[in-house]
């Protein structure tokens, strides 16, 4: 039996992926980037970290790491995401039932830890959640396996109690790589390698189903 779904954040529980590919590629256009749209779908599953040090890389490095860490982090201070308003309308009764069925839940994210608790607490999903944990708070971040590892060390769980839902390449092999099973949200539009996920879905609602099919499958472990 599963005991906990992992969850990644951003393009699983709300479309922040589009918010924040529209705001980076201004901020890259301002800075000089002359590349195509699709050179940033590379960042999607990146901590902030591995985004600035993309961005810095695509500008070829002819614009001042701290420079570019300033003026994308200065531009979502002057357009901060709303993120109530981008909630898939099939998580929230998702992530009820998964509490009903006496599921434990967490957020594994490459976001900071202040900001997936801010996020949660906006779009009203936080008394869900059992636990929450950024890749900033492990050596590694995606696609290595820290996160994983160490989200089923703090609940005591081994591979086989646990599913994760993600969307990334980078959040599938960190999954993957930490011996888990992953349930990816299907998204075309970055470019994003899904072939790794055991499963691929339209939305929590086809993760709900799959959650209840491995239940009643004898391969998994209850205890």
């Amino acid at each position: 039996m599963i005991r906990a779904v992992l969850f990644d954040m951003d393009g699983i529980l709300f479309d922040s992926e589009r918010a924040y590919m529209e705001g980076n590629l201004k901020v890259l256009r301002s800075l000089g980037y002359t590349g195509r749209d699709s050179g940033l779908y590379g960042v999607i599953g990146k901590n902030m970290d591995g985004v600035y040090h993309y961005f810095y890389d695509l500008l070829d490095h002819k614009v001042p790491y701290e420079d570019v860490k300033r003026a994308d982090d200065q531009y979502f201070v002057d357009h901060p995401v709303d993120f109530k308003s981008i909630v898939f309308p099939d998580v929230p009764g998702t992530v009820q039932k998964l509490k009903r069925d006496g599921k434990i839940l967490a957020v594994c994210s490459s976001s900071p830890k202040d900001v997936i608790d801010q996020c949660l607490a906006e779009i009203g999903l936080a008394e869900y959640f059992d636990f929450a944990i950024s890749s900033d708070q492990v050596d590694r971040p995606k696609p290595a396996p820290d996160v994983y590892l160490h989200a089923m060390r703090v609940l005591g769980l081994s591979p086989l109690q646990c599913i994760v839902y993600e969307d990334s390449a980078d959040g599938i092999a960190a999954a993957k790589n930490a011996g888990l099973r992953v349930i990816a949200r299907e998204d075309k539009r970055y470019g994003q390698d899904q072939s790794a996920a055991d499963w691929i879905v339209k939305d929590s609602t086809g993760m709900y189903e799959r959650v209840l099919l491995e239940d009643q499958d004898g391969r998994s472990v209850s205890n």
